[in-house]
């Protein structure tokens, strides 16, 4: 949590040109002037290099090496190139929010499994859905700041179909962790139950349209995920 708060600062160090622009950003520290730009930048590295070290120091290399990657693909990939840049910003960039599994995993055990893997994978399954059903309700703000989301790129029609695809993709990606990663049967069906209520509030979505059903799959999307990972480790106690 320390380096994902540091990556979080350097977002908002890099990226305050956008945020003072965006309704939903502009009341974040640094462009509220809160904080100076170059003081949040400082604490950003400092605390991305203070955990790098603690982790090598009390957990093991790889899992520090994994959050400083994690850390470098948040800031320079992410924010730096992807997010003013292409409509798969979220994609791609998800990847860097769904490390914290392999990075838990690696710190327990020193090293990266094929169950370690499925659990980044569901994590980067989930963040399109998550974060477009979100950004279709900010669409204007995104367009406004120029920055190329994709309700801003290929209107919420595309975004809907895009939203139900991956909501599909993460519900099979989920069940996958009984296949390669061990579950039993009280996360089997969990993902199939939490899988099930994605995918109806997906299908509203997609039929309608509107800010109501956007924002339903968005609340759910973070009570999802908690929940899923949450069964995996009642999974595992038990089990």
């Amino acid at each position: 949590s320390v380096v994902a708060g540091g990556a979080n600062a350097m977002n908002m160090y890099f990226a305050r040109d956008i945020d003072e622009m965006m309704r939903r950003t502009r009341e974040r520290p640094v462009p509220a002037g809160q904080v100076d730009p170059e003081k949040a930048a400082v604490f950003g590295m400092v605390m991305g290099a203070s955990g790098f070290v603690f982790l090598d120091l009390a957990v093991n290399l790889l899992a520090a090496c994994l959050t400083l990657g994690a850390f470098a693909f948040y800031v320079v990939v992410y924010t730096l190139i992807l997010k003013r840049t292409t409509p798969l910003n979220i994609v791609i960039g998800g990847a860097a929010g769904a490390m914290p599994p392999v990075i838990g995993w690696a710190a327990v055990t020193n090293e990266i499994s094929i169950a370690a893997l499925v659990m980044f994978a569901i994590v980067t399954a989930w963040t399109p859905p998550h974060f477009w059903a979100l950004s279709m309700n900010y669409s204007s703000d995104y367009a406004r700041a120029g920055v190329p989301m994709l309700p801003v790129v290929a209107g919420p029609e595309e975004t809907k179909r895009q939203i139900l695809l991956y909501s599909i993709a993460l519900t099979v990606t989920s069940v996958l962790l009984s296949v390669w990663g061990g579950a039993g049967l009280i996360y089997v069906g969990s993902a199939v139950g939490l899988g099930a209520g994605f995918l109806v509030l997906a299908v509203r979505l997609w039929r309608d349209g509107s800010v109501k059903s956007s924002t339903a799959l968005f609340r759910y999307s973070i009570v999802y995920l908690a929940l899923l990972f949450a069964a995996i480790a009642v999974d595992g106690l038990v089990g």
